[in-house]
C-alpha cells in the first residue's frame, strides 16, 4: 500500500472514486464501486474511505486498489458519515500523515 499522493484531488462521483493530478486536472486512475448514487470520500491522512449505497470501502490512494470492503449488513442504502481515527502505525504511514504529525507536534510545543 503505497497511500496517498499529496499532489492528488480525489473525487467521489456516481459510484466511483478518481485520483485526479492537482496541477494538471488529468485523472491518474478510476474505481468503480457500486451504483450510481453519491460516492462521501474522507482520508486518515494515508487509506481513501469511500462510502455509497450503505457500504464502506478503503482504497490505496496511489493506486485505487480495493484494500477491503464492509456492506455493513442491516444498515440500509442511505448516505452514510465517516470519521476515519488515526493511520495505523505502520511505517511509511505516507506524506500526509507525517505532515499532519508535525503539526500536532509543533502545537504542542507551542502550548508548553
Amino acid at each position: 500500500m503505497a497511500g496517498l499522493i499529496d499532489s492528488h484531488v480525489y473525487v467521489g462521483i456516481k459510484g466511483h472514486v478518481l485520483a485526479l493530478d492537482g496541477a494538471t486536472g488529468t485523472e491518474r486512475w478510476r474505481t468503480k464501486l457500486k451504483g450510481y448514487d453519491f460516492v462521501h470520500v474522507v482520508s486518515d491522512g494515508t487509506r481513501l474511505f469511500a462510502a455509497v449505497r450503505g457500504e464502506l470501502f478503503c482504497l490505496d490512494g496511489a493506486t485505487g486498489a480495493v484494500l477491503w470492503h464492509n456492506r455493513l449488513a442491516g444498515m440500509g442504502h442511505g448516505l452514510a458519515s465517516v470519521l476515519p481515527g488515526s493511520a495505523p502505525a505502520a511505517s511509511n504511514a505516507g506524506p500526509i500523515a507525517e505532515q499532519r504529525r508535525r503539526q500536532q507536534a509543533a502545537a504542542q510545543a507551542g502550548a508548553s
